[in-house]
């Protein structure tokens, strides 16, 4: 029997804001099926042999829950996900009990303009998030945003100070949006948070002030799961080389439901600046070309990014450089949030408070310190995350 007063070895809640998104339901039934030995743990860097000392909490020992303004049970949302290929449905019976037990913590989501306070909204969120770590006598919980993506945040005056978010909180007005509200309301929870997605989440400093004044870590913004992972590998090897790149275009369609919301411009505004940001920090903001997205419904699950390079060597010669990605989105993001929970679960056991820089491997547009410039080249996050393992699994 697994001794449960060891480092890691208790039990973590994870709790999924998008709880019966395509994401969150393939998360659950990938933990339950590697859990289970019934399939290896294929895409989860926190099972790479780098990761394999003490410290991070089991994939037996997670605890699912979460927020949700759908009302698809799990278990008919995991049968679309087997027939759209997501992953076999041979799974399906072995996960059936996880799903089950994780669509029973499932709490009605927030609606924008719901007619009451924000502030009233929010304390019923937090509720919900101590609610479950009582009943389950859970060591901690990781609150991890997978919810459909935002528009860009529009600043308001109470997005600058604790004190004036709070007072703001309390009127008639929503002064946040949806992702930062439940970021908040997280917090006030006294639960680290991931933001998975490019929506605001944890970017109004409040919400920073916040985390630094209850001591709690957190990480995002917007998982790198497949074109943006290509692009951090591949732009230092331009700059490495003194290849000057004059453009870098991208073409995406998506199917299912993250091709839906992209199809609304703001959402794909945030999307489209969060995939920016790696390459402008690699190759300067010299470098010309769009990342143009096209919902397809047909596709279903998958997503095909084709990018087209041009470069320019020496003498001036003009070259190219072309990639195709093709892939299922939630089976690359669902090993990634798992990765994510584990490892800030691990920072928080080990006292970590605010921005987890050594987690921006994971990211888009990584969070970091007031004023500080993040790393976005992929080996050198990776041996970041790796050192900090190194040193927090002692």
């Amino acid at each position: 029997m697994k001794d449960i007063s060891t480092p890691g070895a208790g039990r973590t809640g994870v709790w999924l804001v998008g709880a019966r998104g395509s994401v969150a339901t393939t998360v659950v039934v990938g933990a339950s099926a590697v859990a289970a030995g019934l399939v290896p743990p294929t895409g989860m860097v926190s099972e790479l042999p780098a990761f394999a000392g003490r410290g991070l909490p089991p994939l037996d020992r997670l605890v699912f829950g979460g927020h949700d303004v759908t009302e698809v049970p799990l278990s008919k949302r995991a049968e679309q996900l087997a027939a759209g290929g997501v992953f076999p449905a041979a799974l399906l019976p072995a996960a059936a009990d996880a799903l089950e037990a994780a669509d029973r913590e499932i709490r009605p989501g927030a609606r924008p303009d719901s007619g009451r306070p924000q502030r009233e909204t929010a304390a019923a969120l937090a509720g919900d998030i101590v609610a479950f770590r009582d009943r389950h006598a859970l060591d901690r919980v990781v609150v991890v945003d997978v919810s459909s993506t935002e528009p860009p945040l529009v600043p308001h005056p109470a997005h600058d100070g604790l004190d004036g978010l709070e007072a703001a909180l309390g009127g008639p007005a929503d002064v946040l949006p949806p992702s930062s509200m439940y970021a908040y309301a997280a917090l006030r929870a006294d639960c680290g948070h991931v933001g998975f997605t490019p929506s605001p989440g944890m970017s109004p400093p409040a919400l920073r002030e916040l985390a630094a004044l209850r001591g709690l870590p957190y990480a995002g913004r917007d998982g790198k799961t497949g074109e943006t992972l290509v692009r951090t590998a591949l732009g230092p090897v331009f700059a490495h080389r003194a290849l000057r790149v004059r453009s870098w275009s991208g073409t995406n369609l998506l199917g299912g439901g993250d091709g839906a919301t992209l199809a609304d411009p703001g959402a794909a505004l945030s999307k489209n600046a969060s995939k920016r940001t790696g390459l402008t920090a690699l190759l300067g903001d010299g470098v010309e070309g769009l990342t143009h997205i096209d919902h397809v419904p047909s596709m279903g699950e998958l997503k095909t990014a084709w990018d087209h390079i041009a470069f320019e060597g020496f003498l001036g010669t003009a070259m190219t450089l072309q990639f195709t990605w093709q892939g299922v989105d939630s089976a690359l993001a669902a090993p990634l949030v798992l990765d994510l929970a584990r490892l800030l679960a691990l920072a928080g056991e080990r006292g970590a408070t605010g921005p987890q820089e050594q987690l921006g491997f994971f990211f888009k547009d990584p969070f970091t310190s007031d004023g500080a410039s993040a790393e976005h080249r992929l080996v050198a996050q990776f041996e970041a995350l790796r050192d900090w393992y190194a040193g927090a699994a002692r």
